[in-house]
């Protein structure tokens, strides 16, 4: 099998990293090392440095802001960044280009297109994601969040639950029922849907880790244009499986880089702690370096697929299954290390704790204890393990579907 990238991915990797020895000071920690105040401060500057050099959204068209690349050089790029300890993108842009955007650029009207591309580019529209609901969580086709057409207008009500950056977005992307009526799964609709309005409150949610990364958003008649429904009235579902497919594979082309980073970060750990030749910690951090690997390779195999034009589909769960599940023993391993320290963390944390770890990330047994808590939901949040196991089995393997409830006895 040949892993080796072509000449001209290799000449727009040289394009990169000449980008990033302009743009980072050597020996560049990276972001977590800084305090919050001048994380928040370096990524704005870093986003507007991505922009003026055309590398947000590299693999998009030209004709809505794109770089016109292939994803072969979107790889590249992640690839350099995470080498390099940079974010490829703004916090936000994970929400509006890799899961909006690309969906959008997949299922989206011209007019969507046009109008919505260029401002989630620059910024102007910052997005959450409006699934999950009180009781419409891992169950996400029983949401009851309705919407109703008025004239040249969508009315919609509802509440929404766990919502990602609910607090600073300006514009949601949610599910609503459109036709009580049809089967549960046929009568929702993906709506886009303005936050800057009247019927839109959002109340913030405080997590294990004392931070609020999620937050309520309560809507009643909330108001968007009628046009403002990607894919098919009806069909929201297509749609909003699409979306969930760049969310759960969306760390497929760096997951071995960034995580393999905070494996060396762990194994820095046990050394310094003296329990690096225990056996116990020996065969974790084993258990721990063949994942990186798996992850390395599930990533050529993601790219191929984007090469042959294939969305990530139910493939991607197996990818996120991977991921989430390695986040959450490594941080376990990390607590064996610890041993009675875990119980009372001293030192740095690491803020808001994030997805994967940022370079630079202290090595101190609080901020080992946020990545902790935060691990925990990685199994559960864009669909439990159990749900990416049910959709492995049912849609990659052909086995039996699970009993649903409504239809038992």
């Amino acid at each position: 099998m040949d892993v080796s990238y072509p000449p001209e991915a290799e000449a727009f990797r040289d394009r990169i990293r000449e980008f990033v020895a302009e743009h980072l000071p050597p020996g560049w920690p990276g972001p977590g090392a800084l305090p919050p105040h001048e994380r928040e401060e370096f990524a704005r500057h870093w986003r507007r440095a991505l922009a003026g050099a055309g590398l947000v959204a590299v693999s998009w068209p030209t004709e809505y802001g794109g770089g016109g690349l292939s994803p072969m050089e979107q790889v590249v790029l992640a690839e350099e960044f995470a080498r390099a300890g940079a974010p490829e993108r703004a916090e936000n842009d994970l929400l509006g280009i890799d899961l909006l955007g690309n969906t959008l650029i997949a299922l989206g009207s011209e007019a969507q297109k046009r109008h919505f591309l260029p401002r989630i580019l620059s910024g102007e529209h910052r997005w959450c994601q409006g699934f999950s609901e009180p009781e419409a969580g891992s169950d996400l086709a029983s949401v009851r969040t309705r919407g109703v057409l008025d004239g040249d207008e969508w009315v919609i009500n509802g509440h929404k639950i766990w919502t990602s950056a609910g607090t600073t977005a300006n514009w949601i992307f949610l599910l609503a029922r459109t036709d009580p009526s049809a089967p549960k799964h046929r009568g929702l609709s993906f709506l886009l849907v303005p936050m800057d309005q009247p019927g839109v409150v959002v109340r913030p949610i405080v997590n294990a880790a004392g931070h609020s990364s999620f937050s309520e958003v309560f809507l009643t008649d909330a108001r968007t244009s009628a046009g403002n429904v990607v894919g098919r009235v009806g069909d929201g579902w297509s749609t909003a499986m699409t979306l969930l497919g760049f969310e759960r594979g969306s760390h497929i082309a760096t997951a071995a880089i960034d995580f393999g980073r905070d494996l060396q970060r762990l194994r820095e750990l046990a050394r310094e702690r003296g329990v690096l030749v225990d056996p116990r910690i020996r065969d974790g951090l084993a258990w721990c370096f063949s994942r990186v690997q798996i992850m390395r390779y599930r990533g050529y195999r993601g790219l191929t697929r984007a090469l042959n034009g294939q969305l990530p589909g139910a493939e991607a769960a197996i990818t996120k299954v991977i991921w989430s599940e390695y986040f959450r023993r490594y941080t376990e391993l990390a607590v064996d290390i610890l041993g009675l320290d875990a119980l009372g963390p001293q030192g740095p944390g690491n803020g808001g704790a994030r997805l994967v770890p940022e370079a630079g990330t202290p090595n101190s047994p609080a901020c080992w204890m946020d990545e902790l808590l935060y691990a925990r939901a990685a199994t559960i949040y864009a669909g439990s393990s159990q749900i990416q196991r049910n959709v492995i089995g049912e849609q990659l393997l052909g086995l039996p579907r699970e009993p649903r409830p409504e239809v038992v006895g």
